[in-house]
């Protein structure tokens, strides 16, 4: 089966980079599981403007994670192509690969990922070590970002100082920190009550539409969905746009 999906809509930010612009075309991806062939996603044909908040949702097993992994250049496909600012991903190599997500993706997970050794501000700086930036340099962009999402006081903190939602905080200041072109969030508030789940979604959506970022959030949260300009369900490996 085939599904297309396309949208030039965009957030308030007038100006987009180009380069956080996804294009998928025909995008399949099998696995081998117990002598038997599992086709997570099949025939993929989608468009990602730069500049979209897009919201995916779907059964488990459905496709979700494969199709995050592929846009965070985690994994290639076994059909098709993915490029993203006119590169194509499905043909580099790991070294570019690498280069890639080091610099142009942000990551932001549900279970925050964080170094349990290392503070508050440590834990940012880590995303800055592939830039190869100086440490005076690394230090003060660490601290503006955590500054940026309200805990400009916390970076000495270790991550189990801190509450959940201030670790999430965290995390999204380690993803941003590299001023990337596209972030994308696997369940970013599965783990928070809801008043910190909004908390979160409020500096997310912030974070979109001041730095004009390329937003995707894999949810099982329909709330959360709702808050995005575009919302995709995934079943079966196949991907259709929400009305």
């Amino acid at each position: 089966m085939t599904s297309t999906s396309t949208s030039s809509a965009t957030a308030d930010t007038a100006t987009r980079p180009t380069q956080g612009a996804y294009t998928l075309a025909g995008v399949g991806r099998a696995y081998q599981q117990k002598g038997r062939t599992v086709q997570a996603l099949s025939r993929v044909d989608l468009e990602i403007s730069s500049g979209d908040m897009v919201a995916i949702q779907g059964p488990t097993g459905g496709g979700k994670s494969t199709l995050l992994q592929l846009l965070g250049a985690l994994d290639r496909p076994s059909a098709g192509t993915i490029a993203l600012g006119g590169q194509l991903l499905s043909q580099l190599g790991d070294r570019a690969l690498g280069e890639i997500r080091g610099s142009q993706i942000g990551f932001v997970f549900q279970h925050f990922n964080l170094i349990p050794t290392l503070t508050a501000l440590e834990n940012v700086e880590t995303a800055l070590v592939p830039l190869r930036l100086d440490a005076e340099e690394r230090r003060r962009r660490a601290s503006e970002t955590l500054a940026s999402v309200g805990l400009g006081e916390r970076g000495g903190h270790l991550p189990g100082e801190l509450s959940g939602g201030q670790q999430q905080r965290v995390a999204i200041a380690r993803a941003i920190v590299k001023r990337p072109a596209v972030l994308l969030a696997d369940e970013p508030t599965g783990n928070l009550d809801e008043e910190t789940r909004d908390e979160i979604m409020d500096l997310l959506e912030g974070l979109w539409r001041e730095q004009g970022l390329t937003l995707v959030i894999v949810t099982h949260d329909s709330a959360v969905a709702r808050r995005a300009q575009r919302r995709l369900h995934i079943k079966q490996g196949t991907v259709r746009e929400v009305s």
